[in-house]
């Protein structure tokens, strides 16, 4: 089915400037001119495959350094004249079919290599094959300085050898004039020059009749003519057929290799679409790397899952100037499919509902979006917005009257696969009327079960959208304290517009605001405060909220810090208690043998001494040996299960492990790092972390 994507919703959305900003970025007109029509795919497969590519050659710029450079020069004009019989190729043609063969080839081989890492470019330089029969003809006849050699054939070798010889031969006759008429007075300060590749004299117009030759012409001022000497004059005449000869040599031999050439005509065209197509990925690429973005999921389900999103023209604009972007997450599916913007002006509602629009025809267009990896984007078959002053001059309509033209168009085409972006909805009438009637279009493409973001200030549209099931009420949130916009988005509550707020702060006196207050329904003026209050303490609970996980953990990390020091005290303190043990021991066991030694000295007989000197020290060595003995029991002991443990471990049935199938879960043996599993083939399986592939064998995996 076609895709629904109008030049006007391109126009609301921004998506003109991307694939301007693109097309800048492409080398050749080929690329340029396809990337300046770039739409969104039709085929959800095309789109995935786009973006794998895209994903590739990103990761490819990141990681390797032996990529080649993807600049070359186009084949056109070869393909055509290869294209008809007798036309040759010119010197800078035969150049040109040198780079691209080159290119492709270092393309070939470089893919050779990491098949299974990039296996999506690795399918486009398929396309191709790796070949030196284009690049070797050529080389024959062309030299390293790209001009052609002497000897590309016998005929124009005879030739080039006859050239030398003349220009050796006029060099010598004229510089023997040179010297006779410079010694005569007769020459110019600038002695010679250069008339249609022919050197000649510069003879001072006074001595012309006195210098045999051929005038040639004279200086602007007619100071001296330009003369060729008489003895050069057979010889340049037969250096000009000599030459004319060289050129009609030199047709010849490229007609002849293009007609060899010829022969791989295909493969040549084949060398422009692979060299375009890497050209046209690798300008998405240089825009991804300018706003870090990434491939995000595409799902089959209607859904969108913005994680950490950005504007993508703003997040680059605003790293131009060193300014900071806020990012947006949001989610709608089928249980919440319309989401009701409210808030103050210039609060960023229209930035949110475009940052939604644009990501998504950027993601069916293939390209690379600024928003965490782990987004997931649906499939929508139309995609229409409504955004701003529209006014058709050319048509004679109003705001107002293209707006209800642009409504009815939507309740035409919308079904549970468009995704609208409508901004200020209801305006341009009648406040009352206008509110009125967008309540009943609200209503009608609510019942159409279409997704959509809608920006509003009508309290009934937000009144609506709380009442509905499947819709959703989100506001900009504002410091009411400050009275700035916080560019924040915060689901779940309509916003209030803060208008006498703000009236205030830009210096509106009170007496006024409080006559426009009076004016109002009271129940209007009392909404809008209460959802002011609302949405205040709703700012101070979340700051709050962050406060507490803050502070609980800085506390959780305090606590871990106090357990480890406390740990550490302990285990010193034990270390010291052993040491004083220790010491208080060896003490002990030396006044003991400071006892024995003295009895030893004032005793006779000190036989019975000595027995008890053995026995003490055997009862000492006794007791380290029954210490060690114990301190391996126990040991032993810890790693020996008890009985009731061995039972119960046996009695518990033994999990088996969940078997592993593409698509599942799994994480490397050991790791941390989830994955899932794309490809198996045998015992291997490509798994995909994030952005990257890895083959790994089964058995290093493990199903979570």
């Amino acid at each position: 089915m076609k895709l629904l994507f109008d030049q006007q919703t391109a126009e609301d959305l921004e998506f003109e400037t991307v694939r301007s900003t693109l097309a800048e970025l492409c080398y050749q007109d080929s690329a340029k001119s396809r990337m300046n029509s770039l739409q969104p795919y039709t085929r959800q497969g095309d789109a995935i495959r786009a973006l794998e590519h895209a994903s590739e050659l990103l990761q490819i710029r990141q990681l390797e350094q032996g990529f080649p450079r993807l600049e070359f020069e186009e084949l056109h004009t070869e393909i055509k004249r290869l294209g008809i019989h007798g036309t040759p190729l010119d010197l800078e043609g035969f150049v040109r079919l040198i780079d691209a063969s080159r290119l492709v080839n270092d393309l070939i081989d470089f893919f050779k290599h990491h098949d299974q890492v990039y296996p999506e470019l690795n399918s486009l330089v398929n396309q191709a094959y790796f070949t030196k029969e284009v690049i070797a003809p050529i080389e024959k006849v062309l030299d390293k300085r790209l001009q052609v050699k002497d000897d590309a054939s016998p005929e124009l070798l005879k030739i080039r050898q006859d050239l030398k010889s003349r220009r050796r031969e006029i060099n010598r006759n004229f510089e023997k004039v040179l010297r006779r008429l410079s010694k005569d007075g007769f020459l110019a300060e600038t002695v010679e020059a250069y008339i249609n590749d022919r050197r000649v004299l510069s003879v001072l117009s006074n001595y012309k009749r006195q210098v045999p030759g051929n005038a040639l012409g004279a200086s602007k001022t007619g100071a001296f003519t330009y003369i060729e000497p008489r003895e050069n004059m057979s010889l340049n005449n037969e250096l000009e057929m000599l030459l004319d000869d060289e050129r009609n040599e030199i047709r010849r031999i490229f007609l002849a290799l293009t007609n060899e050439i010829r022969t791989h005509l295909p493969l040549i065209e084949v060398y422009q679409s692979v060299l375009t197509e890497f050209d046209f990925i690798n300008a998405k690429v240089r825009v991804a790397l300018k706003m870090e973005a990434s491939k995000p999921a595409i799902i089959e389900e209607t859904m969108i899952e913005l994680i950490d999103a950005y504007h993508p023209l703003l997040l680059i604009a605003n790293k131009q100037v060193g300014a900071k972007t806020l990012p947006q997450s949001l989610y709608l599916d089928k249980f919440c499919r319309m989401m009701v913007i409210s808030g103050p002006n210039a609060g960023g509602k229209s930035i949110t509902l475009k940052t939604v629009g644009l990501l998504q025809i950027m993601v069916q267009c293939g390209l690379l979006v600024p928003c965490d990896p782990s987004s997931k984007f649906g499939w929508f078959q139309n995609i229409l917005s409504d955004i701003g002053d529209n006014q058709s001059i050319a048509n004679q309509l109003s705001t107002y009257s293209y707006r209800l033209k642009r409504m009815k168009y939507f309740l035409d085409v919308s079904n549970k696969r468009t995704l609208l972006l409508l901004d200020e909805f209801g305006t341009g009438s009648d406040p009352e009327l206008g509110g009125a009637l967008a309540e009943v279009f609200f209503e009608t493409l609510y019942n159409c079960k279409s997704f959509g973001v809608i920006t509003t200030h009508y309290a009934n549209i937000k009144m609506k959208a709380a009442r509905l099931r499947n819709a959703v009420n989100a506001s900009m949130l504002f410091n009411s304290e400050s009275l700035e916009p916080l560019f924040q988005l915060s689901v779940g509550q309509p916003g209030s517009s803060f208008t006498f707020e703000v009236a205030q702060i830009n210096g509106i006196p009170n007496d006024l605001i409080e006559d426009a207050k009076t004016r109002l329904s009271a129940n209007k003026v009392e909404l809008d405060g209460l959802i002011a209050v609302l949405q205040k303490e709703k700012s101070e609970v979340e700051e709050l909220n962050k406060a507490a996980v803050e502070s609980k953990h800085e506390a959780d990390e305090a606590k871990e810090e106090y357990e480890a020091l406390s740990e550490h005290f302990e285990q010193r303190l034990q270390r010291q208690q052993d040491v004083i043990e220790k010491n208080n021991k060896d003490l002990t066991n030396g006044k003991r043998m400071t006892q024995f030694i003295n009895s030893y000295r004032l005793k006779g007989s000190n036989k019975k001494l000595l027995e008890e000197v053995k026995k003490f020290i055997a009862v000492e060595k006794s007791k380290l040996i029954t210490k060690k003995e114990q301190a391996k029991t126990k040991q032993l002991a810890k790693n020996v299960p008890s009985r009731s443990t061995v039972k119960k471990k046996k009695q518990a049935p033994k999990k088996s492990p969940k078997p592993i199938l593409v698509g599942s879960k799994v994480r490397m043996n050991n790791g941390s790092q989830n994955g899932e599993v794309a490809e198996i083939k045998g015992e291997e399986a490509t798994v995909l972390f994030g952005n990257f592939k890895m083959k790994v064998r089964l058995i290093e995996l493990e199903a979570v």
